[in-house]
């Protein structure tokens, strides 16, 4: 997915870049980048982050870097920050999001006989792409606006200029900028986790398709919000950080809503509940808390020297760290009837090897309860997935066993409740080896979550949303 953060300070701003930055880490493991405008220009750094953690790739950079504004990112998919000379003048660029129709936008600049200069593992780097269409216009609202307008997916970005930091949110909405502010300073933010120990305050939420200009002094808005919102539900129940708001609406109490709600609709008789960690501890805690059975740590996550492994691309890899990361704990598991909370069910592939893990370790039963439903359609959006294939998702999987092929009507597997939809649940149950398998109801989620339905996106469990 990525995230970005930006500060426009009174005083020099790299430390509170460095950290900020780094607060965004469990956003994306494969590309970092710090970039700093004074008087003599602009200082930039960008790293790959694959095989080790942001700070120790930045640390040795800070004693080179001064200036009192300041982006970061960190990203899933290109390396950033970008910088572009042109009319507007030199300007800094981060993005997050996803561009669905970049090879049409790539097409037409080619048409005027344009170029771009940075490519990504051969394709055109999709933070230039939208660079260029920002100097297609005559100042810099009216590039971001224009650049946003073209985009099929979602791009939230931040501009770092002579005259201060634009940021700007994606037309609909779909993934947040916060604005916090402290005395002397004033930032923009991805996940509100970055603001406390930085002495910043959060302000407010920029709004869909809002555009703001940040400077030491204050924050002006200079393109209004739209009218319509789409943020991304899976915000609540698996990317953001459990101390960070969306809208609002902290991230760890929706959690442990989501699991009280899960709790409401299930009499299973069970000894203990757990999550697996971390994804799915918020959600257990709730799910134990609304039925009064213990909740305990059958698996300990252990963190300190093996690499994360949100979305490396290779997936042997990824299965491997992810196995070597959960130390179970017999005593915990032997002879018990064990309930797990987690936050979704994606591919499955390493779920299926924690759940034998705990049968050879004695469990007795071991149910599973996912904090949404099950993820039928591929996110259009803000690049959840580097899947190459819908088989990839459990669900999909189910699908396709279930009718000997691919069907071009889903809307009866998304239904809960129905027919197809038991089947298709069954079907990832037995995969998984599962005792029982349910999941949240929609509804639920959404009412965990406390936004009305229309302004959340849902689209990888219903196919709801729209561009």
């Amino acid at each position: 997915m990525g995230g970005i953060f930006g500060i426009a300070s009174k005083e020099d701003c790299v430390s509170d870049l460095f950290y900020g930055t780094d607060y965004h880490s469990h956003l994306g493991t494969r590309y970092g980048g710090l970039a700093v405008r004074n008087s003599k220009g602009i200082e930039r750094s960008i790293h790959n982050i694959e095989n080790s953690y942001f700070r120790t790739k930045f640390e040795s950079d800070l004693a080179g870097f001064h200036g009192n504004n300041g982006i970061g990112v960190i990203s899933d998919t290109d390396p950033q920050p970008l910088f572009m000379g042109s009319h507007l003048g030199t300007f800094g660029v981060v993005t997050v999001g996803k561009i669905n129709n970049i090879d049409t936008l790539v097409q037409r600049a080619f048409d005027r006989r344009r170029y771009f200069s940075d490519t990504t593992g051969g394709s055109i780097n999709p933070t230039e792409v939208m660079a260029a269409l920002i100097c297609e216009q005559e100042n810099f609202e009216d590039g971001i606006r224009y650049a946003q307008e073209a985009v099929q997916g979602s791009c939230s970005l931040l501009v770092l200029t002579e005259k201060g930091i634009y940021a700007a949110r994606d037309r609909l909405g779909r993934t947040p900028l916060a604005i916090g502010r402290r005395n002397g300073a004033q930032a923009v933010s991805s996940e509100t986790c970055a603001f406390p120990n930085l002495g910043i305050e959060t302000e407010r939420f920029l709004g869909p398709g809002e555009i703001v200009r940040m400077t030491a002094e204050g924050v002006e808005t200079r393109v209004p919000p739209g009218p319509r919102m789409q943020v991304c539900a899976f915000l609540w129940v698996y990317y953001g950080y459990p101390a960070s708001e969306y809208e609002g609406i902290n991230v760890e109490d929706a959690r442990n809503n989501c699991g009280a709600a899960l709790a409401r609709r299930d009499d299973m008789a069970i000894d203990t509940v757990a999550g697996i960690p971390d994804s799915g501890i918020g959600h257990a805690i709730g799910y134990a808390t609304a039925r009064h059975i213990p909740y305990r740590r059958p698996f300990v996550k252990y963190t300190p020297t093996w690499p994360r492994s949100f979305m490396p691309q290779n997936q042997q890899m990824r299965d491997l760290v992810a196995r070597m990361k959960l130390i179970p704990i017999r005593k915990l598991i032997d002879g018990k009837r064990l309930l797990f909370c987690e936050d979704s069910i994606v591919r499955g592939t390493q779920l299926q090897d924690t759940i034998q893990v705990l049968f050879d370790y004695g469990a007795r039963e071991v149910h599973m309860r996912p904090a949404c439903p099950v993820l039928i359609y591929p996110c259009e959006f803000i690049n959840f997935s580097t899947s190459r294939s819908t088989l990839d998702l459990a669900g999909r999987k189910a699908i396709h066993d279930l009718e000997g092929g691919e069907t071009a009507d889903l809307s009866p597997y998304a239904r809960a409740g129905t027919e197809h939809n038991l089947a298709m649940i069954d079907g990832i149950r037995r995969r998984l080896r599962l005792t029982t398998l349910k999941y949240q109801r929609l509804e639920d989620l959404v009412a965990a979550i406390g936004l009305p339905r229309e302004k959340l996106c849902t689209h990888c469990w219903d196919g709801s949303s729209y561009f």
